[in-house]
C-alpha cells in the first residue's frame, strides 16, 4: 500500500464512515470508556478491531514485537505503563493477549543468533524478555518437527505473558477481589479461527459461544 493509497483511504474515511458514524465520535471525543484491554503483535496481519468487531473506543490496545509484556519493575516500560493506565485509569475488567499463528517473532526467538547482524534491537528485545519462552520451548520439545515447535513457541509465549501481567501490583489487586479476568488466545492466521487457552484441559480450544478466563490463583483470605 502505498502513502497515496493511504491518504484515499482517510479521505474514503471521513466523507463516509465518519459522516455516518458522528455522533459516535463527537461522544468519543469527551472522553473514552473501553472496557477490554487487548495485548496483541504488532504483525500487520493482525487488526484486533477486525476479528473482534469492536468500534472505535471500545478496545483499548497494546502491541509490540511478538505480543511481550516484560514482568513488572522492567525499566523504561512502557507496556507496564500501558496497562497501569487502563487498569486504574479506565477499571478495565478484562485483559487479552493474543497470539498468532505464523509469528514472525516467534520464528526469530527460535532462531536467535540470526538476529544479531541483521535486527539488534529486535535480538535484544527478544533476548530479554522472550527468553523464558525460547527455554522452555527448546529444553522441552527440541526433537517435534520445526512447524510444531513454533506453534508451542506462540501458545507458550502467551501463557508467559500472563503469568508476567500478574507480577504487576494493580493486576494482582484486580485478581484478588475479583474485578479483572485474563484471557489467553491465539487468532489463526489462515482460517479466521480464535483458540483460547482452557486451563481444565490444559490446552488452547476454539473460541466460540463462551469464554476461557485464566483461572485466578491467588487465595482469598476469610474476612474478619
Amino acid at each position: 500500500m502505498s502513502i497515496t493509497r493511504i491518504i484515499e483511504g482517510l479521505n474514503e474515511f471521513h466523507d463516509n464512515y465518519f459522516l455516518t458514524h458522528r455522533e459516535l465520535f463527537e461522544q468519543l471525543s469527551q472522553a473514552q470508556n473501553p472496557e477490554v484491554l487487548f495485548i496483541t503483535c504488532s504483525d500487520s496481519r493482525i487488526d484486533p478491531c477486525l476479528i473482534t468487531q469492536s468500534q472505535p473506543g471500545e478496545l483499548f490496545v497494546i502491541r509490540n514485537i511478538g505480543n511481550i509484556i516484560p514482568a513488572y519493575g522492567t525499566q523504561n516500560n512502557s507496556e507496564g505503563a500501558g496497562i497501569e493506565y487502563a487498569v486504574q485509569g479506565f477499571n478495565i475488567k478484562v485483559i487479552v493477549i493474543c497470539g498468532h499463528s505464523h509469528c514472525g517473532a516467534m520464528k526469530g526467538l527460535l532462531q536467535i543468533g540470526s538476529l544479531a547482524q541483521q535486527m539488534p534491537l529486535v535480538y535484544d528485545w527478544l533476548k530479554h524478555y522472550g527468553e523464558a519462552t525460547r527455554r522452555l520451548v527448546l529444553d522441552n520439545y527440541k526433537d517435534y518437527p520445526s512447524d510444531k515447535l513454533l506453534k508451542i513457541a506462540i501458545e507458550q509465549n502467551v501463557l508467559t505473558q500472563i503469568e508476567n501481567l500478574e507480577t504487576y501490583p494493580i493486576i494482582r489487586s484486580k485478581l484478588h477481589s475479583n474485578q479483572l479476568t485474563l484471557h489467553a488466545w491465539i487468532y489463526e492466521i489462515e482460517t479466521g479461527e480464535v483458540f483460547a487457552y482452557d486451563a481444565s484441559v490444559s490446552k488452547f480450544k476454539i473460541l466460540e459461544n463462551r469464554p476461557f478466563p485464566v483461572p485466578n490463583l491467588l487465595t482469598r483470605l476469610p474476612s474478619d
